[in-house]
């Protein structure tokens, strides 16, 4: 058996006075993870109880309730007269001295020790920033929403004894309240013809889309998506097994004539739109187009998903009414969510299709997601009853109004050399095309040293391309104002 003095303890145990955690514990966990790790092998003996207190400088009794923590789980066997020994049969062997070290004990693995798929799609997600100022693709401003009426409702939720009901787990496709009151509110302003049996409630547009995606597709499958599209949409249906087809996107839209010649040509599975807002290019769907691709989709068969992000935002006229408003065949699948309505962190999006539809997707979501959040959706169903989200609305469309127009009159002011564009009819996002020579990435890498985020995500360039799309929501008149002047500054420094 080793003598215990071979083995540097005071380099293996690291106690944290400050911690919540007992000193006891501190002391047996280390010591367990030194044993699972092999610096710690079988029969090694650990020192006396008196001369590791007097080495650690804690107390007798302390490292006593280690050592019985640890034969209370079996790492130790106590030998009458001789001490406490390392037991764990399975781990024999000579331990590496190298290792007597706490940091290689605390460590944890850099690299998966095995393989796995990698998914060259996933390579380029969102990126985020901790700078003051950042341009996003078309985000809220969370300080004006009503999140201290929203508290005030949630935390009264929490505190009714009826809300018992939503701790526990549920099989229904969300909660009942809030459907019926999502439901009466889509009616009021979508102009759909639903009940809540039509809702499945998600957590935001890409979970929705996602859901969709996992029912309706098969691999090999056609989906078609605009030229330009949304690249976390296409993203979903790729890793679906969906081959992409990119067709034109103009001034009215998406074009339903190469969707028709498509269609003669093969069979398209899902054809997916943001008709309110074009993504990237914010332009609206045409009524006339509207009507032709509802009446394309029950000729061909193919799955309209409506993604109608950005439904609630707009400025210049009454928004045109959704597909879904006006589907008869049940062809559409449309989604939606509240998180730009009041804020992303608040994942509350839905899905409406016939009810044979949600009942399956409803089962393939339990896969990953048992249920939704029962207590918050309540409180957003009283939000709805209440009438807080339309007050909401209605100051929040003028708010966002104004940043708009103040967007636009910036970039017509102090770089009307540089770019063309069109003050977008609604929706949180400005679509801007640049000159041919600007290296957009260049243009971001200026902008963050003067601590202005550009996420490359808002940048498309190509050969036929140079193109930005720019939130305003986020940004208040003077945070917008000194944006566009960082731009400019950045756009100067690119040449």
């Amino acid at each position: 058996m080793s003598s215990p003095v071979k083995i540097p303890f005071k380099s293996l145990i690291v106690l944290n006075k400050q911690s919540s955690t007992p000193l006891y514990l501190q002391i047996a966990r280390q010591l367990i993870n030194a044993i699972q790790r092999g610096v710690l092998v079988t029969e090694i003996q650990l020192p006396g109880t008196r001369s590791l207190s007097e080495e650690l400088g804690i107390h007798r009794k302390t490292i006593i309730a280690a050592y019985e923590e640890l034969y209370t789980q079996g790492w130790t066997s106590i030998i009458p007269n001789k001490g406490t020994f390392i037991s764990n049969q399975s781990n024999k062997g000579n331990p590496d001295p190298l290792k007597y070290d706490s940091t290689y004990l605390a460590s944890y693995p850099e690299k998966a020790g095995f393989h796995f798929k990698r998914n060259i799609l996933l390579d380029n997600p969102p990126t985020l920033s901790d700078n003051r100022l950042a341009f996003t693709d078309g985000l809220p401003d969370i300080r004006i929403a009503p999140l201290d009426k929203l508290g005030k409702i949630y935390g009264g939720v929490l505190r009714r004894k009826t809300s018992r009901q939503h701790l526990g787990y549920s099989h229904i496709e969300g909660n009942e309240f809030y459907r019926e009151s999502l439901a009466y509110y889509l009616n009021n302003t979508r102009g759909l013809h639903i009940s809540k049996k039509n809702i499945l409630t998600t957590r935001g547009v890409h979970m929705g889309i996602f859901l969709a995606s996992g029912v309706l597709i098969s691999s090999g499958d056609l989906v078609v998506v605009g030229n330009l599209s949304y690249y976390i949409a296409n993203m979903i249906f790729q890793q679906a097994g969906a081959q992409i087809h990119a067709v034109p996107v103009d001034h009215e839209g998406i074009s339903v004539e190469a969707i028709k010649n498509l269609c003669e040509k093969q069979k398209v599975r899902i054809v997916y739109i943001t008709p309110h807002h074009h993504y990237p290019t914010t332009v609206t769907l045409s009524a006339e187009r509207r009507i032709e691709l509802l009446n394309l989709s029950s000729k061909y068969g193919f799955i309209i998903l409506e993604d109608d992000y950005d439904y609630d935002f707009h400025y210049t006229s009454s928004p045109v009414l959704p597909l879904a408003s006006a589907d008869s065949m049940g062809m559409v699948v449309y989604i939606g969510s509240f998180c730009k309505t009041l804020a992303p962190g608040l994942r509350s999006g839905y899905i409406v299709a016939p009810q044979n539809l949600i009942e399956e997707i409803g089962r393939y979501r339990r896969i990953v997601d048992r249920q939704s959040d029962m207590l918050m959706e309540q409180a957003l169903g009283e939000l709805l009853v209440d009438g807080e989200i339309h007050r909401h609305l209605k100051k929040a469309l003028k708010i966002y109004e104004q940043r708009s127009l103040h967007l636009s009159s910036l970039l017509k002011e102090h770089l009307d050399d540089y770019v063309k564009f069109k003050s977008p009819p609604g929706g949180l996002a400005l679509w801007s095309t640049w000159k041919k020579e600007l290296n957009l990435m260049r243009v971001s890498k200026n902008c963050l040293k003067h601590r202005l985020h550009l996420p490359s995500t808002l940048l498309y360039q190509n050969e036929l391309t140079t193109a930005m799309r720019l939130g305003f929501g986020n940004l208040t008149i003077d945070e917008l104002t000194e944006a566009i002047q960082i731009l400019k500054i950045s756009i100067e420094e690119s040449f």
